[in-house]
């Protein structure tokens, strides 16, 4: 029973998809974020994000990328493993033109969901044969460009993403869009802006329901969806952090990020209209014991709202994150204990926390002597 619920609302919410053009929180996925070093920090990562993670972050870091080819790799699972996530990116620098290219991955989505279109049969029988299976599955695939600029330490970086969403063999959409960045470093000091969706990214979304399915769909009170454009707006990101050494070998680097969406009014740290403010934050503390060696502990906030409990008393929730890194020579790993929920206070439910594991890698890397 769990598992029709879970496609009727899928079904449900495809309906809801196809009937508006712009929505907010459209193409949601690509909003998770990526890595567990970004991930445990709440994603605040515009401003010092500075290897292959770069790509999804802030594409203009990409060229603090030592002289070497690096792989990230990153699987996770939500809400009680039932949906999937999955990243995979990579970066080559241009030595000759101080440049970096990249390409990403991303895939999200929910498998083996039940199709009870057809379970009852007209004659008020249950034919369990009839049921068949399905994925709701959402794909990026984007291209990265990072290039330093004749100013010392500021760099600029672009991405292009196609956008592949499919329901079964419901519905399917395609679309198309482009991201920009900036990165500055002055001394101790790291800046960052991302501007996401610059363009408006456009979902073109084309239904192939059969007759059959049209018909069960409308005996059972359903609306049957068409086709119809979905338009991601822009949302810009900035970011300021401090890296200094605290210690001898310790380094401590926070950061904080306020993303400005322009769909509308949102629940969010400061809800307006046309644009919302959202607010997050992370810091690592990180030792260096030897050369090419270092731990990293790491914590951050956000999704940061006000909201109205059933009583009318006005509450202030955030979303906590906590983490850790190890890296080696050419190998890090990273973990992350993430919360996709808010955490009310002391009385609140358990929150949907998750558990991210992600993998760097530096391929031919020239060691210094």
């Amino acid at each position: 029973m769990k598992r029709q619920g879970l496609i009727a609302l899928i079904l449900f919410s495809s309906t809801m998809l196809f009937s508006q053009s712009v929505r907010k929180y459209s193409n949601e996925f690509l909003n998770i974020g990526v890595g567990a070093r970004g991930l445990a920090m709440s994603n605040a990562q515009v401003a010092t994000t500075d290897d292959v993670y770069s790509n999804y972050y802030n594409p203009a870091g990409l060229v603090h990328i030592p002289n070497t080819f690096q792989i990230g790799i990153m699987h996770s699972e939500y809400f009680a493993r039932i949906a999937k996530y999955d990243y995979v990116s990579l970066a080559v620098p241009v030595k000759a033109q101080k440049a970096v290219i990249g390409f990403s991955f991303f895939r999200f989505g929910v498998d083996d969901i039940p199709n009870t279109l057809f379970l009852v049969q007209p004659d008020g029988s249950v034919d369990y044969s009839k049921i068949t299976s399905f994925s709701a599955a959402d794909y990026a695939f984007m291209f990265h460009y990072s290039q330093a600029l004749p100013i010392k330490g500021l760099s600029i970086g672009g991405s292009a993403k196609i956008i592949y969403r499919q329901i079964g063999k419901f519905a399917k959409a395609y679309g198309f869009g482009i991201d920009l960045g900036l990165q500055y470093r002055l001394k101790q000091w790291r800046f960052g802006l991302m501007a996401r969706d610059i363009t408006s990214t456009f979902d073109t979304w084309n239904i192939t329901f059969t007759d059959a399915e049209k018909q069960v769909l409308l005996q059972t009170n359903n609306q049957l969806p068409k086709n119809s454009l979905e338009i991601t707006t822009p949302a810009i990101q900035l970011g300021a952090a401090y890296s200094a050494n605290i210690k001898n070998k310790f380094f401590i680097t926070p950061e904080v990020n306020f993303t400005f969406t322009t769909d509308g009014k949102r629940n969010v740290l400061i809800a307006a209209k046309p644009i919302s403010i959202d607010m997050n934050a992370g810091m690592e503390l990180k030792y260096v014991p030897a050369k090419d060696i270092d731990v990293c502990v790491r914590v951050g906030v956000g999704n940061l709202q006000r909201s109205t409990d059933e009583l009318g008393k006005k509450r202030f929730t955030v979303s906590p994150n906590i983490g850790a890194g190890v890296h080696v020579k050419i190998v890090s790993i990273d973990y992350a204990l993430t919360n996709l929920t808010t955490i009310k206070d002391k009385e609140g439910g358990a929150g949907l926390y998750s558990h991210v594991i992600s993998l760097r890698l530096d391929i031919n890397k020239k060691q210094k002597d």
